[in-house]
């Protein structure tokens, strides 16, 4: 079977509707509630030309006055302190570009925080400590205890959802906060921006941030109690920790120009820093689940919607995503051999996996969930100006 054909034809058969890919960006029918126009130019395009290019105008006077108010603020909270801000860093472009961009060219403070789950490649874990090393600042790693980390990633694979990097993704994000609140450090800098994230995936694909479901599919497929893993819900991060704890994330890269090649060259000049294969292939277990899972079990390829970013902001044409979509994720018998480690890391044998990889695919409707109330939230803030990409 011609990799992935045969699963978008049958959930474009489920959906009754034919194949049909973006004229403009490389988004297609796998996002089940995608709508064209006439023109045959996708809602993911109009949503970017029509609600966030008119408004996202980094390095603009208005941009570069809101970054000073941003820096003015954090200098003068950091007063007394030993740091200004806390930088979540994943050894990524992003995280590590902000991280150079808070300390160099801003004069911020930042402590640097990293969490191991387990997974990370040794280009990660260099590429961490070039550019702590490199800028001379604190790092501080948290290990999450692996049995339990193993248990409810075991559990995930077990339930059938498409997203299986909820687990490390909820992990690395509580352990951030819980810690920046531990030692009373209100500010967050965060590397999400629009420029390569312009085009959020579908939550068919990623559907994330629910520690409801996170919950359940741990109570009925999980073994070992959660005790000491990170975990932070929507309640206690969005109201708790913000209008008690006063903490609040900011996104730097929003205000300034900021291209994915410039950032990389930058990282490999001044710090020895190495790229991915692949956006957020730093871990072997998000390289596996976003290579072979997501594409293998349910036609879900996310270099679209990270492709789909770089053409609307110019830093990549169309044909060139197109072929790069043709070739696979990554190689082949990488992919064997990711899954063979995988599979041990978590206790079972390749073939017990490729069972339970076989077994009929579920959504997180299947669980118990917060949809609803994520949904809710998210509305509000595309009426306050704080998330302007599709939200489905």
């Amino acid at each position: 079977m011609e990799r992935g054909v045969g699963l978008l034809a049958v959930s474009d058969a489920a959906n009754q509707r034919e194949y049909q890919i973006c004229a403009n960006c490389v988004m297609d029918t796998s996002d089940s509630m995608i709508v064209f126009d006439e023109k045959g130019i996708c809602d993911h395009c109009h949503n970017y030309y029509e609600s966030i290019e008119p408004s996202w105008k980094p390095g603009s006077p208005e941009a570069r006055a809101e970054l000073a108010a941003m820096v003015s603020k954090l200098k003068s909270y950091g007063e007394g302190k030993d740091y200004d801000c806390i930088i979540g860093l994943s050894g990524g472009v992003d995280s590590s570009y902000l991280a150079y961009y808070a300390k160099e060219v801003l004069g911020l403070r930042p402590l640097l925080f990293s969490c191991d789950t387990g997974w990370n490649l040794n280009v990660a874990v260099n590429n961490i400590e070039r550019i702590a090393r490199g800028l001379d600042c604190e790092l501080y790693t948290e290990i999450v205890n692996w049995n339990e980390m193993r248990d409810l990633q075991l559990a995930f694979f077990k339930s059938q959802v498409p997203y299986q990097d909820i687990v490390q993704d909820h992990v690395i994000f509580a352990a951030l906060y819980n810690f920046a609140v531990k030692r009373g450090i209100k500010y967050t800098l965060t590397g999400a921006n629009y420029s390569t994230e312009c085009v959020r995936e579908p939550n068919e694909w990623v559907y994330q941030n629910d520690i409801r479901m996170l919950k359940d599919i741990h109570a009925r497929y999980g073994e070992a109690p959660l005790s000491s893993l990170p975990l932070c819900g929507m309640f206690k991060n969005h109201l708790y920790y913000r209008y008690v704890k006063g903490m609040k994330a900011y996104r730097p890269l929003n205000l300034i120009p900021y291209t994915k090649k410039d950032a990389i060259d930058t990282l490999h000049d001044k710090f020895g820093w190495e790229p991915y294969a692949n956006k957020h292939f730093e871990s072997v277990f998000t390289r596996f689940y976003e290579g072979y899972w997501l594409i293998e079990k349910f036609g879900y390829d996310k270099r679209r919607a990270h492709f789909s970013s770089l053409i609307l902001t110019g830093q990549m044409t169309r044909e060139e995503a197109l072929s790069k979509l043709a070739e696979p994720a990554y190689d082949p018998k990488l992919a064997q051999e990711d899954m063979e480690y995988v599979a041990k890391k978590l206790g079972l044998t390749k073939a017990e996996f490729e069972a339970m990889m076989s077994e009929p695919n579920k959504t997180y409707r299947d669980y118990k969930n917060q949809s609803g109330m994520i949904a809710a939230a998210v509305k509000v803030a595309q009426l306050v100006g704080m998330e302007k990409r599709n939200y489905r």
